[in-house]
């Protein structure tokens, strides 16, 4: 594929996904791009004014078809996507489903490749035993076309039912069941569904899509490695930047700013969208999840790094425990004990391990030392299509509460983490993080990032 307006050549994908995906060109059928509806001529004796007819959307566009350039590189194969879609259909076909829509970011993107941004409106992809075609609004223009693996149907805003009118030109008109995502669509949502679909019967794929997520293909696992690549090198950014006095937002922008370059170095083509790095510092530790500020690093600060790179809408991530210039030794004694946890719970991980049970032995650890109170969060969860705001894979969780085997082909994280309150010697939030892929025969862990104190102690 030559000719990307970036000027990268191809021989940079084939360096990392080898011929996959390199030669994707897509020639569906060329349907009419638009088809308007004429208003008819106003006669003088009707009982409409000129003004009504000029503020009325009788001649606009309502659903249309904008297939505006070419298919755009994709790190998948076309059999990887049709393997996806044919494993929906399948369900479908046992379930007696005659149409899925999916609505929800992680299943368009995991079943087109196309990642929407939501911004206030309605966006699908609807899967039949012939046909696979997203549905997204006027304001994104051709993007959608070109990402989508499939068809696409574009509805405009000019009335406010013109998605449901999008998904009736879709659905087959004798459809009596249709798949849906419960965990995504609210009450409201479910209502219009039902107005648009009167006697139809809405069930849940929901649940069986997370299952067949939670299986990785190597073409999955070859982009997930990347971006534990690129996680490496925001982390590296983060100790680079970290020193006394140095504001918390200026280090989570130097290791996404590396973190945004090194990807979009690294494809001939690929959105670069919702990267980012939570960096914190001092009481801002005690949470995993907690937002960045102008706090000034201090001398001795406990410090987190937490670096997301963001691929084809796959998610990775990093996270590390680091000292400015120096910890004290309590400080030093709960590190040390939280990364022993860390090493034990990565040993833990393989096929035919419950989840349940990884989460029970590693509680053990903390319970011996009296610091199993601290803990906030499970210890890992798998990786794929997700994002802090969608496609968490519930299925594996290592928590208590989950008796999922692992399975060669998953692929989870170790995250161990404690926060010790405010005004208690060795203060703060520690916590590691790596990723795994579950193998035949045991786990690799793809992260191969240093942790605990004789490398995250930064001095300058």
């Amino acid at each position: 594929m030559a000719g990307f307006s970036n000027g990268m050549p191809v021989s940079i994908a084939r360096r990392i996904f080898g011929d996959v995906g390199c030669s994707r060109r897509f020639h569906f059928p060329v349907r009419p791009t638009f088809a308007a509806i004429v208003p008819r001529a106003i006669r003088p004796n009707e009982a409409i004014s000129r003004m009504t007819i000029m503020n009325s959307t009788e001649d606009m566009l309502h659903v249309f078809q904008w297939h505006n350039g070419d298919k755009e590189w994709s790190p998948f194969s076309d059999g990887e996507m049709n393997r996806r879609q044919d494993a929906m259909r399948a369900h479908m076909a046992v379930q007696g489903i005659d149409a899925a829509v999916f609505t929800s970011f992680h299943g368009i993107c995991y079943y087109s490749g196309f990642l929407y941004c939501y911004f206030g409106r309605k966006f699908g992809f609807v899967l039949t035993a012939d046909n696979a075609t997203t549905v997204s609004a006027g304001i994104d223009g051709g993007q959608p076309w070109r990402r989508s693996h499939g068809d696409n149907v574009i509805y405009s805003d000019w009335r406010r039912d013109n998605f449901f009118e999008a998904l009736k030109s879709l659905i087959p008109s004798n459809a009596k069941r249709i798949g849906i995502e419960f965990d995504h669509v609210s009450l409201d949502y479910r209502r219009l569904l039902g107005e648009a679909f009167p006697g139809v019967e809405f069930v849940d794929v929901a649940e069986a899509s997370m299952w067949m997520r939670l299986i990785k293909s190597a073409e999955e696992i070859k982009l997930i490695r990347e971006g534990t690549r690129v996680c490496n090198i925001g982390a590296r950014a983060v100790m680079d930047a970290l020193q006394e006095g140095v504001p918390e937002y200026e280090v989570a922008l130097a290791s996404t700013q590396a973190m945004v370059r090194e990807i979009g170095g690294s494809f001939p083509f690929v959105e670069l969208m919702d990267t980012w790095t939570w960096f914190q510092s001092g009481i801002m530790t005690d949470g995993a999840h907690n937002p960045v500020t102008n706090r000034r690093v201090a001398r001795g600060d406990i410090c987190s790094l937490n670096c997301f790179p963001m691929i084809f809408g796959y998610y990775t991530a990093i996270e590390r425990t680091l000292f400015c210039e120096a910890a004290s030794d309590a400080h030093l004694d709960l590190w040390e004990k939280n990364c022993a946890v860390m090493k034990a719970g990565s040993d833990l991980i393989g096929p035919g391990r419950k989840c349940s049970d990884i989460a029970l032995a590693l509680n053990d650890m903390y319970r011996s030392w009296d610091l199993l109170r601290y803990r906030s969060f499970g210890y890992g969860h798998s990786f794929g299509v997700l994002s802090h705001y969608y496609g968490r894979e519930a299925g594996v969780e290592l928590r208590e509460d989950v008796e999922t085997m692992l399975e060669p082909g998953m692929v989870v994280s170790m995250e161990p983490m404690i926060m010790v309150p405010e005004g208690m010697p060795g203060a703060g939030g520690y916590r590691e993080h790596d990723i795994f892929v579950v193998t035949e025969d045991g786990a690799e862990n793809i992260t191969n990032f240093p942790y605990g104190p004789d490398h995250m102690i930064i001095r300058r």
